[in-house]
């Protein structure tokens, strides 16, 4: 499998997808997620996920951000389509990490789209002034995110429509935000959401690819470099595991 650049989306499309999976990163790290989050994205096409991943960049006007997104994705999926690369009525996750979270939100609850869940990973919805380093030196009077975080709240209370969802927190995170949105998401659906603990920080989902290629017949050598990858990213692996036992 090799990634692709497709309408405005890094594609990496297994044979006989069984789902398509639509990720968006974090602030900052949106902008190349092929490069970002390789390792987390490959896992899963390694397990029959095709992955469209849309790259953005981060302005303080966050529902622009999800139209254009939404957009480019939509683009790529005809895409896929006509070139008969996906079997049509493959399930669509939407999988976000950090300000990715905010925007899968974001286009759930203004859009109609068919989604058979979402991902969240470490979800953060702070204002600007807090989600920003440089800023808290800087007058912000009258900037902030449109919507702001109480107005993007609101919105998910009144409007969100996915009724499974996977919300990941990790243990180590200062500025994770998932106990907000898991009280919120649980009012409306209930036990349709799981809200899970593991270890990590607020950059797990970023841990860099070990590149190891098994030879034709699994041999103890691809067993010493598959015990390599899981033991130098046991976070990661956690994540990964987590992932695709939610998806199946």
């Amino acid at each position: 499998m090799d990634w692709q650049e497709v309408r405005g989306n890094w594609l990496l499309i297994p044979p006989r997808s069984r789902g398509i999976i639509h990720f968006l990163g974090g602030a900052f790290l949106a902008a190349a997620p092929q490069v970002s989050y390789r390792r987390l994205l490959e896992f899963l096409a390694e397990h029959r996920y095709a992955i469209v991943a849309t790259p953005f960049v981060n302005t303080f006007d966050h529902l622009a951000i999800a139209r254009d997104v939404l957009t480019k994705f939509e683009y790529g999926l005809d895409w896929l389509e006509q070139r008969s690369r996906c079997r049509p009525g493959l399930p669509i996750y939407g999988l976000g990490h950090s300000m990715g979270c905010k925007l899968q939100l974001l286009i759930g609850s203004t859009y109609e789209v068919e989604r058979a869940g979402n991902i969240f990973l470490a979800f953060n919805n702070y204002a600007a002034n807090q989600s920003i380093p440089f800023m808290e030196n800087v007058n912000v009077s009258g900037m902030e995110f449109i919507p702001s975080p109480r107005a993007t709240e609101r919105l998910i209370e009144q409007a969100y429509p996915i009724r499974r969802n996977l919300l990941i927190r990790f243990q180590n995170d200062d500025i994770d935000q998932t106990g907000r949105l898991s009280r919120i998401l649980k009012e409306r659906f209930d036990h349709m959401v799981t809200t899970l603990q593991l270890p990590g920080n607020h950059l797990t989902p970023l841990g860099q690819t070990l590149s190891w290629q098994p030879g034709a017949e699994f041999s103890p050598l691809d067993a010493v470099g598959q015990w390599l990858r899981q033991g130098l990213f046991p976070e990661l692996t956690q994540l990964e595991q987590t992932l695709i036992k939610w998806l199946i």
